[in-house]
């Protein structure tokens, strides 16, 4: 009964998705099953935190994945706050209950070799302006970690050739400045004369199309799949592998945190600190291929 009536007030007081209720509902008739089989109890004033944590501790037995576990966990707290609410028990015992830890999954990278193999290849790119302009694209997500919506409204007069650096314009409009070394000024100053030269159709852009219109992002996507397309040991293929290999790279050179942090535009250091992970991971790897004794 309470079931029922837990999933009308999802509906009707909390607005909640069909596909939503039917979720809640599936779960807590799961560990209603759960609980009159495996321990007994028939009311849910008779269920304690234990309980819940020998369900958890068995669905994650059977295999089920911490994020699926969690939504369940989290149906089963909304459902016995409901039934405080009505008085059915006088705690809510799932609310200190805590569901696994999920995993997070370290960023994707391209190392700087495989990255040279890519940019220095002279088939890869067309001799033309839109082979020019791929080439340096690729290279500039690289060298400045942008994101493909920064890159892609990157402006002319982003760039400061007297400090070298580019004002780029990330999440929430927030505003950084990235430098450059005086290579990639005059690689800059390249691709700016051949643009000019060759796109009759003038625009505020530093990327465009032949057309002269601004780059958009599916275009972006595909130039970078397309080109990390070579590397067969690569997983993923998006620009944002490029603002991954840039982070990593950093850190594996000996940069601060707080640096990459910045240069990253990362509103807090928890977004950066994934890449230390990665460079622990690449040290580990490094350690067991390198030292005589790592194997044994």
């Amino acid at each position: 009964m309470w079931k029922e009536k837990f999933i009308q007030y999802l509906r009707y007081e909390r607005n909640y998705s069909s596909l939503t209720e039917i979720s809640y509902l599936n779960d807590l008739t799961q560990f209603q099953k759960f609980i009159e089989t495996e321990c007994g109890a028939k009311e849910w004033n008779e269920i304690d935190s234990d309980m819940i944590r020998i369900w958890i501790s068995q669905l994650m037995e059977e295999g089920m994945k911490a994020r699926s576990v969690n939504r369940k966990l989290s149906a089963l707290k909304s459902f016995f706050r409901y039934l405080k609410k009505k008085d059915v028990v006088k705690i809510n015992p799932a609310a200190q209950v805590s569901g696994p830890k999920i995993t997070k999954r370290l960023p994707t990278f391209v190392s700087n070799d495989d990255l040279s193999k890519v940019i220095d290849d002279p088939l890869a790119f067309e001799d033309n302006f839109r082979g020019h302009r791929d080439r340096f694209l690729i290279e500039l997500f690289y060298l400045t970690g942008m994101r493909k919506a920064e890159l892609i409204s990157l402006k002319d007069s982003d760039i400061d050739f007297t400090n070298n650096t580019l004002r780029v314009t990330g999440k929430r409009n927030k505003q950084r400045l990235i430098p450059f070394t005086n290579e990639t000024k005059e690689k800059l100053n390249q691709y700016i004369e051949k643009r000019n030269q060759e796109i009759a159709n003038k625009s505020p852009f530093l990327f465009v199309k032949e057309d002269g219109e601004p780059l958009y992002p599916r275009l972006v996507y595909n130039i970078i799949n397309n080109h990390l397309n070579s590397i067969p040991t690569l997983s993923k293929k998006s620009p944002h592998v490029l603002r991954h290999s840039f982070a990593t790279g950093m850190l594996n050179n000996g940069a601060e945190i707080n640096a990459v942090k910045e240069l990253l535009g990362h509103a807090s250091l928890a977004s950066t600190e994934i890449y230390t992970h990665v460079t622990f991971e690449e040290l580990k790897k490094a350690y067991h291929t390198a030292h005589p004794r790592a194997k044994k």
